[in-house]
């Protein structure tokens, strides 16, 4: 039964679009526009040109307009905006704002956010990869309705030459002799081999197009898993042919070129986060902790120097490894076997004594909503935890994953967006959770969701939606006096 679902898991791996994250390309972002705080959350279409779909919630209800616009993420483009489309607020909630931008060519995009009202103006740009992830088919009654169509439309087109090859000339009341009688079968016949002829260039015409759409399908990198000197894990990153992209123009992200959540298959019980080192041109090595043998999943994240994302994955047969201690910012964690989850569990028992407990809502989640997902740290007395830490300049990170890998997520405070690609949108821009130097010394208290007086709290919050119904697992991770903790929890997710 395990070895079945590792060769499901795998199969899907291959099989799904990858895009930023896997299985789960919309964008959530939570930041300021000016004196505002905003909920962003976009829709990317799935076919280039399409329609990404914009939502815009506004914590201050002084907002009094919402205006959108596409951009290039770099270029000329990127300066000269167009006139920006004017964001619908709710009828039910005047702070809900929604829209809906088109966007015409694959790449980096970002799509700016204008802000207007009580406390004067405000902007913020949320990045947006557009890629084409499907070929929509045709549907089945629109065939049907336009094959007859066809067909009666190239018979009506056959039939008028003939009628006017034999008839056109005649007297009324005349009948046509077997001169024109012959001569108007030789035009049908000759209009319908040029119909027919016609039907095939356009046939072949629309192969050709399809094959162009085919080869700009968003094809994500591939991941070449190796270890090496008993211990030390060997990643190479290649292209499998999509567009232009390179391998080697990587951006740090939170100080790393790559972020890599290694998950233990099939019990899902046991996660790292590692940060490999680039050894050479798309190459990562990683001197791994000690391991179980065992199955593993790799989610290797990267951004591009054009701000676009990439996640790239593998699967990886490891014998039992006797390695390094953690060091930097990689950390592990433990939680319970997914045949053992329990959907229900908001409280995540810590190996120190602590505890994790995620703030849930009273109703179901849903997919395809856009949620605050809230979490504290708590000593075991239920007092709030002290000597919290900033993890990579973040209050935390998460990485949300469903069973059957077809969704994979790394999610932090400011959503979904990697902070590579937002600073290229607004340099210097401060995000929920994030860290600035502050000029008399410690943390900006201003410059991350929460902080007071210079202390990180033990409260966090990160925005995200799920994709799709169905069970999910999180792992949430914080720093608390140098050690990273990380809290295991399990949803299901209804339609």
């Amino acid at each position: 039964m395990q070895r079945l679902l590792r060769i499901e898991i795998a199969v899907l791996l291959g099989s799904l679009p990858l895009l930023a994250h896997v299985g789960s390309p919309d964008i959530f972002y939570e930041g300021t526009a000016g004196p505002y705080r905003l909920l962003v959350t976009i829709r990317p279409p799935q076919v280039i040109p399409g329609v990404a779909e914009v939502e815009v919630r506004s914590v201050s209800p002084e907002v009094r307009q919402v205006r959108i616009v596409p951009l290039p993420m770099t270029g000329p483009g990127a300066r000269l905006a167009p006139v920006p489309d004017v964001a619908q607020p709710s009828h039910e909630d005047p702070q809900f704002y929604t829209g809906s931008l088109w966007l015409m060519a694959t790449g980096s995009w970002q799509v700016r956010v204008s802000v207007d009202g009580g406390r004067g103006p405000g902007t913020v740009s949320v990045p947006v990869p557009a890629v084409s992830t499907r070929m929509l088919a045709m549907q089945g009654t629109l065939v049907a309705v336009l094959i007859p169509l066809g067909l009666v439309l190239l018979l009506g087109i056959v039939s008028i030459i003939g009628a006017g090859a034999r008839e056109a000339q005649l007297e009324p009341g005349e009948e046509p002799d077997r001169p024109r009688m012959r001569r108007a079968r030789v035009a049908m016949a000759v209009t319908g081999l040029v119909a027919v002829g016609a039907v095939w260039m356009g046939n072949q015409w629309w192969t050709s197009e399809a094959g162009v759409s085919q080869r700009n399908l968003f094809k994500p990198l591939a991941l070449r898993a190796t270890v090496e000197n008993g211990g030390t894990l060997r990643l190479r990153l290649e292209d499998p042919g999509w567009l232009n992209r390179q391998t080697d123009d990587l951006l740090p992200d939170h100080n790393h070129l790559m972020h890599l959540y290694v998950i233990r298959l099939p019990a899902m019980d046991r996660v790292w986060h590692l940060h490999p080192e680039l050894t050479a041109p798309a190459t990562f090595t990683q001197a791994l902790p000690d391991m179980p043998a065992g199955r593993y999943a790799l989610y290797g994240d990267i951004v591009h120097a054009s701000g676009f994302p990439d996640t790239a994955t593998t699967e990886l047969d490891l014998p039992a490894i006797a390695g390094h201690a953690l060091t930097g910012d990689d950390s592990a964690g433990e939680g319970p076997r997914l045949d053992e989850a329990d959907y229900n569990r908001n409280v995540a028992l810590l190996p120190d004594g602590d505890r994790m407990v995620w703030e849930r809502g009273p109703g179901p989640l849903r997919a395809r909503q856009a949620y605050e997902f809230r979490f504290r740290l708590e000593e075991s007395s239920g007092r709030p935890a002290g000597g919290m830490e900033l993890y990579m300049g973040m209050q935390g990170h998460a990485a949300i994953v469903s069973p059957d890998g077809s969704v994979f997520a790394h999610i932090h405070p400011a959503g979904s967006v990697p902070m590579a690609a937002l600073s290229l949108t607004t340099p210097g821009l401060t995000m929920p959770g994030m860290a600035t130097a502050n000029p008399g010394g410690g943390l900006n208290p201003h410059a991350a969701h929460g902080m007071v007086s210079g202390e990180v709290p033990s409260e966090i919050s990160f925005p995200y939606g799920f994709p799709k119904p169905g069970p999910y697992r999180l792992f949430v991770q914080v720093k608390r006096a140098g050690q990273v903790e990380t809290g295991v929890f399990d949803t299901r997710v209804e339609n």
